[in-house]
């Protein structure tokens, strides 16, 4: 659910407008009919592609930050569909919206106090309805984000369940009574993610409930099949409303040890002070993978339709588990092996991203590198002087393998962190409990940067509930549409690049100079016997490579420039003889 996931899952790895012109920079062409390639690729108009999923650029839309048409200081609805031609443009399948019901805000959309309704603040269900008709006139999908472990506790389930311990919900949430003498301490020593113990003593009924998260998220009694039928119509509602899928939110954390055995104590403390653990007993149980072959079969009944898992896995071969021993579970759980090693390291990617290729038993890999809850790729790769440059090479990383791809809004602009510089500016909670050493999700959540105009763009309100970054004027939508060498230029061509061509669409993947640790390169070959070379140069200084492909079954040693991010396309080169500047991307076609 949460960066936190991902820091104590993975620990163990690591110790206003739109822009209808397709403007094509000099060194960032790629060739061909890109609205044609386009309807071919998204035909669900048609409905006649149940697999789109396969393949497809979703980005995710945090609806708070995105675009306000009410002049209020935050997002809604109709701000996402006053933006769909810049995403058509952009070149996106899909839309994942980050959660849009109502709440009660404790943690931004994720504490749901009511699952079949638009929270008032973002918009109605009218507003939802024509959002989805609208981008669906432009071959765009909306997903929306589904939390399955928890609810608000100002949901009616919660407020009927700690009513009275007769109450016929009671069992629908996690309670248990406490140890020592009077009951009154925790039952286990289970940690929130969120900070302190994950269980909170309810008074009225002398019991304790559990809270992966905040004290004001619940978690709900999966074992319950009251608890699952409820939440499979929630999927279905929103189904028949036209959406094509569902993110789901802290899906491995389902399940808790019914016997409540500790878990295991680690050494030293956490950013709250808090003892380390390892949450053996309270997350990726068994459970979990029942749950997705229910809600697998419940989509089923909607062709076409995707499950998206939220996945902070400590490997590939639990990644793998997730698609299910019969493709049965997810069919895109979030690889974030690739995407958050956090260093620029060629062997680190290469395997990683070949894992992806080859040990996920020929499912689809999701490659992410940013999200609403992790600090931007321009922060966590960048080196302060290349940032741009190395902002394609992420790009590359994403969009040239054989996968899906995840994009965050604002990634495609080199959006950069924006973080509180006071405790007293901090929205995110735990930037509150955890300052100075954790300061929170506000960061990389501030506002689409849209223009150089008043707030970005993004609000003609007073103020807006996040900060405006400082460099909007320079880094915005409107500024890099005009500059043919501009990141946004970069991604919108190589998307188009990813549709038109069929070895990078479809072809298959294989790594090339596998001993060379400052250059990242792999092949793509389809079928019809096209092969595109991939490059990059993860280093500041200027790199000479050479590719020799007959061990691959290919002979020639001629190559196409398609797009790089110093050479224009059209350019003809030796394929013996590549020479790339510090951090510089270079893909071709073998001719």
């Amino acid at each position: 659910m949460k960066r936190f996931l991902l820091t104590l899952i993975c620990s163990a790895l690591l110790a206003g407008a739109a822009f209808a012109q397709s403007s094509s920079p000099t060194g960032h062409r790629a060739s061909g009919a890109a609205h044609a390639a386009r309807a071919a690729h998204n035909s669900h108009a048609t409905g006649d592609n149940n697999e789109w999923w396969k393949h497809a650029v979703i980005y995710e839309i945090y609806p708070r930050s995105f675009g306000d048409t009410r002049g209020r200081g935050f997002g809604d609805l109709n701000g996402i569909t006053k933006h769909l031609d810049y995403l058509q443009d952009l070149g996106v399948d899909a839309i994942w919206i980050s959660p849009a019901y109502p709440s009660p805000q404790v943690d931004f959309g994720y504490d749901i106090s009511d699952y079949v309704n638009i929270a008032p603040e973002y918009g109605t269900l009218a507003d939802f309805d024509r959002l989805v008709a609208e981008a669906k006139q432009r071959h765009i999908r909306i997903i929306m984000d589904l939390v399955l472990n928890h609810t608000s506790d100002k949901h009616k389930w919660f407020l009927e369940s700690k009513s009275s311990r007769t109450n016929p919900k009671r069992d629908w949430y996690m309670w248990h009574d406490g140890k020592g003498p009077d009951g009154t301490q925790p039952p286990s020593n289970w940690q929130s993610v969120f900070a302190h113990s994950a269980w909170e003593w309810a008074p009225r009924t002398k019991q304790f409930y559990y809270h992966m998260f905040y004290k004001e998220q619940p978690d709900l009694n999966w074992s319950n099949p009251k608890v699952r039928k409820a939440m499979y119509d929630v999927a279905r509602f929103w189904m028949d409303r036209g959406v094509a899928g569902f993110r789901l939110d802290a899906i491995t954390t389902l399940f808790e040890d019914p016997n409540l055995h500790d878990d295991p104590v680690k050494p030293g403390t956490n950013e709250f002070g808090d003892p380390n653990i390892e949450h053996k007993y309270t997350d990726q149980l068994p459970g979990v993978h029942d749950v997705l072959r229910e809600l697998r079969a419940v989509i089923n009944e909607y062709p076409g339709r995707v499950l998206i898992g939220e996945t902070y896995l400590p490997n590939v071969q639990e990644l793998a588990k997730m698609y299910g021993a019969n493709n049965d579970e997810l069919q895109l759980p979030m690889d974030t092996q690739v995407g958050f090693i956090n260093k620029l390291s060629v062997p680190e990617f290469r395997q990683k991203i070949n894992d992806a290729e080859t040990q996920l038993n020929g499912n689809m890999p999701l490659f992410v590198f940013d999200n609403h809850d992790n600090r931007r790729s321009w922060d966590r790769y960048g080196d302060g002087s290349h940032n741009d440059q190395i902002a394609r090479i992420i790009a590359t990383m994403l969009l040239a393998p054989h996968d899906t791809a995840l994009m965050f809004q604002g990634q495609e602009l080199g959006m950069q962190n924006t973080d509180p510089k006071r405790r007293e500016d901090v929205k995110d909670p735990i930037g509150r409990t955890g300052w100075p050493k954790e300061k929170g999700r506000d960061g990389e959540r501030t506002p689409m940067q849209w223009n150089a105009g008043k707030n970005a763009g993004f609000s003609m309100g007073a103020s807006t509930w996040l900060p405006i970054a400082p460099n909007y004027k320079q880094v915005n939508a409107a500024v890099e549409a005009k500059d043919p060498n501009s990141i946004l230029n970069f991604y919108k061509a190589l998307i188009r690049l990813r549709r038109e061509n069929a070895a990078l669409r479809d072809g298959d993947f294989a790594l090339l100079n596998e001993s060379d640790n400052n250059v990242l390169s792999f092949l793509r070959h389809s079928s019809d016997g096209k092969a595109v070379v991939v490059a990059m140069n993860f280093t500041a200084t200027e790199q000479k490579v050479s590719f020799d492909l007959k061990p691959k079954g290919i002979s020639a040693t001629g190559a196409t420039v398609l797009l790089s991010s110093f050479a224009k396309a059209g350019e003809s080169g030796d394929l013996g003889n590549v020479n790339l500047p510090a951090y510089g991307v270079y893909i071709a076609e073998v001719r």
